[in-house]
């Protein structure tokens, strides 16, 4: 079975840190969301990615963002069999010490 590509919260640390633009999208509901999130993502909750597919380009590759990597496995699977290019950040927010925003 094809495996979907996954990303460290640290690689993605190191990413930002060195000025990289990406395509984050935290798949976590509102409540959740308030408590924090990685500074520049977009929030689209899990629920509302199939009326949103629009926002995804496919030129872009996004990393999606949930709070331990089962949701957002999930929403990356969808997004995968509709084409989009994606990366899943493995272990979600519990495993995130970067900044945060609220």
């Amino acid at each position: 079975m094809e495996e979907l590509n996954i990303i460290t919260p640290e690689e993605v640390q190191k990413k930002l840190e060195a000025g990289e633009k990406l395509e984050l999208v935290d798949v976590r509901e509102d409540e959740e969301v308030a408590e924090g999130m990685i500074p520049g993502a977009k929030h689209i909750k899990m629920g509302e990615i199939p009326m949103n597919l629009d926002y995804f380009e496919d030129d872009k590759e996004y990393i999606l963002i949930c709070r331990s990597s089962r949701r957002s496995e999930n929403v990356g699977w969808f997004l995968h069999d509709h084409g989009v290019k994606v990366r899943n950040m493995v272990g979600g927010m519990l495993e995130w010490k970067g900044e945060l925003e609220f």
